[in-house]
């Protein structure tokens, strides 16, 4: 009986995932395999170390991502690169994105394209991150604040890898009151619910 009940969960998740179909606003995390991850997932306490946000381009899906510089990514190639090929994707809650609602989130996001990565993590926007290039999407194009914003100081600064990082980037002159938002302090907004899994 146990083994039935086990074989019928797995194909639940298996049909879940399979049944999944991109659609545009999705949001997507990963922990990634970049040389900052380690440090942002024990700062913010989590597995999550980098977002993006789905958009359909000729058909076919997309991230819209910050990484060098703010570019898409065929969805597909973007999950290879995270560690084990781990993600999980959410989107609005009780909310279908209209064709205006879309249009208005890619015309906001055009307008961060090709912009450099911030290692500095600042609120300006000059150089973007991962996580704050969603969270302006979504409040830029359709007033939605998706995620608490934070400050430096509320982070747990304690590991050797964030003290080293911090270092790194600021030397002796860290900006604990810069405004902040964390891949997950999005993911664990109410506005957003889970639609695929692979973890």
């Amino acid at each position: 009986m146990r083994f039935i009940m086990l074989f019928m969960l797995s194909l639940v998740s298996f049909i879940s995932i399979a049944s999944y179909k991109p659609q545009d606003g999705d949001i997507i995390f990963q922990s990634s395999q970049s040389r900052q991850s380690l440090a942002v997932e024990q700062a913010t306490n989590s597995p999550y170390s980098h977002m993006g946000i789905i958009f359909i381009k000729n058909g076919k899906p997309y991230v819209f991502e910050a990484a060098n510089k703010v570019i898409y990514t065929p969805l597909n190639s973007w999950i290879a690169r995270g560690k084990n090929k781990k993600y999980i994707i959410k989107r609005l809650k009780n909310h279908d994105l209209s064709n205006n609602e879309i249009a208005k989130l890619k015309r906001v996001a055009s307008s961060f394209e090709g912009k450099p990565y911030d290692i500095w993590f600042g609120w300006d926007n000059n150089y973007i991150y991962c996580s704050e290039l969603i969270w302006k999407i979504y409040d830029k194009a359709l007033k939605l604040k998706i995620g608490q914003l934070q400050t430096i100081k509320d982070f747990n600064l304690s590991s050797p890898a964030v003290k080293q990082k911090l270092k790194e980037r600021y030397g002796n002159k860290i900006p604990y009151q810069e405004t902040v938002i964390s891949p997950v302090s999005i993911f664990n907004s109410p506005l957003l619910i889970t639609v695929d899994k692979q973890w």
